[in-house]
């Protein structure tokens, strides 16, 4: 127990989100987070679902998917030590994608209220959460319109 929660703080501290986040507070989170597991195919939350929690990928690799009028359309492919759904459980609105395990997965599944409730007890965490979620909307823009990066 005590070998997988410095192994889940560890892999916290390596999201940008999370790495300036003091150790006892990531600790705090990884022991109210459960980990869980899923086997290719399988998904980890639907479009359109109330958010309820976001996954850190610990082993395996997580396809996201988009049902559009189209067609599906994969979006992107999530290595371990990447995370997923965490934008739906900050935005309190229907998942705009799909997670499916591409390769059997082992994830530790943060619940939105204690992930919340760390935002609101700590300011500057939120600070922190929403300069690199700011971040990752400048570079999809910048993708999605063929931009040069800054600099």
């Amino acid at each position: 127990m005590a070998a997988n929660l410095a192994a889940e703080v560890e892999a916290l501290r390596r999201l940008p989100i999370f790495a300036d986040i003091e150790l006892s507070k990531l600790k705090l989170l990884a022991f109210t987070s459960e980990r869980v597991s899923f086997n290719p195919g399988d998904m980890l939350f639907r479009q359109e679902e109330a958010p309820e929690a976001a996954f850190l990928i610990l082993e395996g690799q997580v396809r996201l998917v988009v049902d559009t009028p189209a067609g599906r359309r994969d979006f992107v492919d999530v290595p371990a030590g990447g995370i997923v759904g965490e934008i739906g459980i900050l935005c309190d609105h229907p998942r705009i994608a799909s997670a499916q395990a591409i390769a059997p997965v082992s994830a530790l599944r943060i619940a939105r209220d204690p992930f919340l409730r760390m935002l609101m007890e700590f300011p500057h965490i939120a600070i922190t959460v929403m300069r690199e979620l700011a971040l990752r909307l400048e570079r999809t823009t910048r993708e999605l319109w063929s931009l040069p990066p800054p600099g």
